[in-house]
């Protein structure tokens, strides 16, 4: 036991070395994959090794093939880096090594998850009476979302899904806005619906959904079963659909109204961004991740369901074997895709109390003003910002399409910080994502003159 206690003070160690050296990092080198599997690779020893040199070789072979995703000046992507509390959290949990499918597992992972939960939907704004499932991102809490809603609309219809499949069973119209997510595709893929079945909708100049469009859509098309795809936050330009009007024309139409707010739903939480999300409270399912706005470890999101029941129904199972499965839906495995379930709940509790309610309204506030002060500068140094900046995400073209690509190049190669290219309409655009809680005025105002430098090397911006 004094061997493990020494490895786990080690691991911490090292865990603790490199988050600290974030702010001064390289955000990405460019990396030498050859070199890395040589590192990693060799013939599996025939002979154990000890378990403090298995750790020290794992740290030198792949150290230099990590992203520094968690520091401050990463904005490829819309995900934050894990906050203090929710990263020691992590290891506590690494260590109780616990299986959360149930409370016949792990009483607390369980009692965590509920207790996380309520914290949750008080801040988003969702019905205290909504069942909350801890999966593994956005992709599984849509495809859960989706699937709560294809048992409901089709047992509207007098279909039993679960128990007779697809074949045969009554048409599902499924629409969806031209600028969803592509992990709505792949859900209704997983599902059997196909993403051929998708009926799209119009939106906006700023990508939301045009709410004019859906009701002629619905109007358009025959009557029956009918889930609709709402989105909060864009992935292009952060633009959340107008959720009151768009909801109110499902209901009307009998249909079950899905959101995807996979960082949007965050939104919810401060009076200075509430409006963008009007409404929400009467979707029937939402998806949200966790490890982007909220910032706690890989792999965690939620979905949430109006329906309690109807969310057990789609994803629940139960075997002889199985003690407690299957019952009242309240957390754990009966509302995810998941059996052996890591102990999501214990990193997202330690970040909500270590946050609180208001640091989580300055965490979401502070990204939404920090992103604007990237759009303001590069605006006034001659670039062009394609959107209206409503949440943390940014939309920057330096001029063609080429030229953007050369910038968003060179930007990455330079080290200083590390932002994505996207096609939106047509166009090559770099993409800014403002989500880490550690991200300061400093880190926004380094990473423009870093890419205003790289703008000039290629001529495309001059002020």
């Amino acid at each position: 036991m004094d061997d493990i206690a020494d490895l786990f003070r080690l691991a911490a160690d090292e865990a603790a070395t490199y988050r600290t050296s974030l702010s001064d990092r390289a955000v990405a080198d460019t990396p030498d994959l050859g070199r890395l599997r040589a590192a990693l690779g060799g013939e599996l020893p025939r002979q154990p090794t000890p378990a403090d040199d298995v750790l020290r070789q794992l740290v030198t072979a792949a150290e230099p093939g990590v992203v520094h995703t968690a520091g401050p000046r990463f904005f490829g992507f819309v995900i934050g880096g894990a906050l203090p509390a929710a990263s020691a959290a992590e290891i506590v949990a690494a260590g109780w090594d616990q299986c959360a499918f149930n409370t016949v597992l792990s009483p607390a992972a369980i009692v965590v998850e509920e207790r996380a939960g309520a914290w949750l939907k008080e801040l988003l704004c969702l019905p205290a009476g909504a069942s909350t499932g801890f999966v593994t991102g956005a992709q599984e809490a849509n495809t859960v979302g989706l699937a709560a809603a294809r048992h409901h609309v089709l047992s509207e219809a007098g279909w039993d899904v679960e128990r007779d499949g697809l074949s045969g069973a009554p048409r599902v119209r499924v629409v969806a806005s031209v600028e969803r997510h592509a992990t709505i595709d792949r859900s209704l893929r997983l599902l059997g619906f196909g993403d051929a079945v998708i009926e799209s909708v119009h939106t906006d100049s700023n990508g939301a959904i045009d709410t004019h469009d859906l009701a002629r859509v619905l109007e358009d098309g025959p009557g029956g079963p009918l889930i609709v795809c709402l989105q909060a936050g864009n992935v292009n330009t952060g633009a959340c659909d107008d959720l009151r009007s768009a909801c109110d024309i499902v209901h009307r139409h009998g249909g079950w109204a899905h959101v995807d707010g996979a960082f949007g739903l965050w939104a919810s939480v401060s009076p200075r961004t509430r409006h963008l999300v009007h409404g929400l409270v009467l979707a029937d399912s939402w998806g949200c991740d966790g490890h982007k706005w909220l910032n706690v470890p890989y792999d965690c999101g939620f979905v949430f369901c109006s329906r309690p029941a109807v969310h057990q129904a789609a994803a629940s199972y139960a075997a002889a074997y199985l003690v407690g499965s299957g019952g009242v839906a309240t957390a754990g495995a009966d509302l995810t895709l998941q059996s052996s379930r890591r102990a999501h709940g214990f990193a997202v509790w330690a970040a909500l109390r270590e946050l609180g309610r208001d640091g989580v309204v300055e965490l979401v506030d502070r990204c939404c003003q920090l992103a604007r002060r990237f759009a303001d500068a590069l605006a006034a140094a001659g670039a062009e910002v394609a959107n209206e900046v409503v949440l943390n995400q940014v939309l920057v073209s330096f001029g063609s399409d080429e030229d953007t690509d050369r910038v968003i190049t060179a930007v990455q190669g330079g080290g200083v910080c590390w932002m994505g290219g996207t096609t939106w309409r047509g166009r090559r655009y770099m993409r800014i994502s403002v989500s880490n809680w550690a991200t300061t005025e400093r880190d926004v105002d380094r990473s423009v003159a870093a890419i205003l430098e790289a703008s000039r090397s290629i001529g495309s911006v001059t002020s």
